[in-house]
Formats: C-alpha cells, sequence, structure tokens
C-alpha cells in the first residue's frame, strides 16, 4: 500500500482501470472547490486482492472511493453499512471510509444514470439492458424504479435470468425492440472493438430503439454509438453517465457542491 500523503485521498478501484478518466474528472473538481490539497487517483486491483485492498485504505489516508468493473457487487459485500438503494440493487459504486475504518456503501449509478438521460423515463415504456453486471443492476434497478418494462440480455443467459429474477425483469435470450437500448457490458471497451458481433444486436435494427446509451466511454464513438447515430437514434453516451455518477460521489465525500460543468470538461478534453 503507498504511503498516505497529506492530505485525503480519493480513488478507483478496478481491474483494469488505467482507461479511467475519473482521476482528471475529479482533481478538476477538487481544484475547482478549493481543494487542492485532497488528491484522486487509480488503484488498479486485481478480484482476488479486493477486499483485503480496500480494507486498507482507510489506514492509508483514503476518505472514499469509486468502484468500477468487475468489483461493484464485491464493494457491497464488504461494506459494514450501506444505502437502502445499494442494497436493494446489490451492488455499490461508491465507498466511504468512515474515521472509526468503518466502511459505507452507496450506488450512484443509478441516479446518475436516470440524470444523463435526455428526459426522464415514462412509465409504462420499455428498455433493453445488455449485460448483467454490477452496472447493469444499476441500470435495471434505476429504469424499473421508474416503472419501465425491462428486458436484460447477456452472453450467458443464466446470469440475465439471475438478475433479472432479483430484480423483477424479464430475461431473454434475443433483442426485442424497445423505447430505451443500455450497454451496459464492456464491449467496445478497447478502442480498436469496432464490431457488435459480441452482443445481440444488428446494426441494421438499431432504428427500433428511440434511444440508445452505452455506459462506456473512450476517445471515439463506441461501435453501439457509431451504429445507432447512424440509424438516427437519439444517444447518451458513456462520459456523461460518468460526470453524473461521480458528482454524486464527491458530494458525499466532501459535503459540497460538485461543479458538473468542470467535471464535464475535464473528461470530455481528454
Amino acid at each position: 500500500m503507498p504511503e498516505a500523503l497529506s492530505g485525503p485521498r480519493l480513488g478507483v478501484l478496478g481491474w483494469p482501470v488505467a482507461h479511467s478518466r475519473s482521476p482528471q474528472m475529479h482533481n478538476a473538481a477538487l481544484a475547482h472547490l478549493g481543494l487542492e490539497h485532497w488528491r484522486y487517483q487509480r488503484l488498479p486491483v486485481p478480484p482476488e486482492l479486493f477486499a483485503e485492498t480496500v480494507r486498507g485504505l482507510h489506514g492509508a489516508g483514503f476518505r472514499g472511493a469509486n468502484v468500477t468493473m468487475p468489483h461493484k457487487e464485491a464493494a457491497l459485500a464488504v461494506a459494514e453499512t450501506a444505502t437502502d438503494r445499494a442494497r436493494a440493487i446489490g451492488a455499490a459504486n461508491t465507498l466511504t471510509f468512515n474515521d472509526d475504518g468503518t466502511i459505507h456503501a452507496d450506488n450512484t449509478d443509478a441516479p446518475g444514470f436516470l440524470a444523463a438521460l435526455p428526459a426522464a423515463p415514462a412509465a409504462g415504456s420499455s428498455a433493453l439492458i445488455l449485460g448483467a453486471g454490477g452496472s447493469a443492476r444499476a441500470v435495471v434497478w434505476a429504469l424499473m424504479t421508474a416503472g419501465v418494462e425491462v428486458a436484460v440480455w447477456n452472453r450467458t443467459h443464466e446470469r440475465a435470468q439471475q438478475l433479472a429474477g432479483e430484480l423483477g425483469a424479464v430475461a431473454v435470450r434475443a433483442a426485442p425492440p424497445a423505447d430505451l437500448l443500455v450497454n451496459c457490458t464492456s464491449v467496445g471497451l478497447a478502442e480498436e472493438a469496432d464490431s457488435l458481433k459480441d452482443l445481440a444486436l444488428d446494426a441494421e435494427y438499431l432504428s427500433r430503439y428511440a434511444t440508445v446509451a452505452d455506459l462506456v466511454y473512450r476517445s471515439t464513438p463506441t461501435p453501439v454509438l457509431a451504429a445507432a447515430a447512424r440509424a438516427g437514434c437519439a444517444l447518451v453516451d458513456g462520459a456523461e453517465i460518468l460526470v453524473r455518477q461521480g458528482a454524486l460521489s464527491l458530494e458525499a465525500w466532501t459535503g459540497l457542491p460538485a461543479p458538473i460543468e468542470v467535471m464535464r470538461d475535464a473528461v470530455r478534453s481528454t
């Protein structure tokens, strides 16, 4: 574990995590808020070392940490306390380290995702979620709480069935039409990945979705968003979702209003 620095520390736990733009986003926000002595960093941690690493962060001067793939369900399990939202979702993306060393878990992915949409989802509308990990759990829960009818597809159908059964959605083997399509898988994370072959999608039929959102973000359009743009869909990119969930995490750690525009500029300038 690195030696503690003079000021509070924050970070993002993931495997991999080198792609994350959270450090530049949060450090820009901290500077804007006058918290220059705070620092936010990447924390690459393999799954087998996750719980041990998290338990040591408070002693190393950490105030909080975001959690990304593949650790979101493990993040909830390692915490002593959690919000009702995180427990209902079954995953956490925000950990706060209390003064006594206990760990508190929350999930800002769900409200952050809803805030990134161009309009609040209408009750009775439909959504197709691709993926069955921690991010997918948050999106499914958020949409179902809003009264949306949700279908879940995953490459391993049994995982889709498990998630759907726990949260009240429907597991599907093929991609049905819907008002909203959300990619919660890691497909597209690598810049060289320019195909939809790993998803239950055909670019020819993406026009069946009025709005397409992709939690993946990168310097070039993801395969999902590139195909959706050609199909004339409304787009929600992962960078905006990152900003919205990150703002809520930052407010929890600092007690200060998050500078959304500063955070957005920092993410999009990369």
